[in-house]
C-alpha cells in the first residue's frame, strides 16, 4: 500500500476516535488538505496540520463561550510598554 494513503487512514480513524476531542478537526483537515494539495501535492501534510490548527482555534472559541458565559472575561496579554 502507499504510504501516504496509510497515513491518512489512521490519520482519519484517529480522528473519530477522539470524539469530541476533534473538535474543528475536520473543517481544518479539510481545509488544509486542499491548500497543501494546490501547494505542491502535500494534502495530508496540509490535512495534519489544518486539523492541528483548527483544533486550537475551537478551543480558543470554546474558552472564550466558557468566560462569558460565567461572566469573567478571558486572560489578556499584558500591554506592551516602551521607554525612550
Amino acid at each position: 500500500m502507499n504510504t501516504k494513503f496509510k497515513l491518512a487512514v489512521v490519520s482519519a480513524a484517529l480522528m473519530f476516535a477522539a470524539g469530541t476531542a476533534s473538535a474543528g478537526c475536520g473543517k481544518g483537515a479539510a481545509v488544509g488538505g486542499v491548500a497543501g494539495h494546490v501547494a505542491g501535492k502535500h494534502g495530508v501534510a496540509g490535512a495534519a496540520i489544518g486539523c492541528a490548527i483548527g483544533h486550537h482555534s475551537a478551543k480558543k472559541k470554546q474558552a472564550a463561550a466558557n468566560a462569558a458565559a460565567s461572566g469573567t472575561a478571558p486572560a489578556a496579554a499584558p500591554a506592551a510598554t516602551t521607554s525612550k
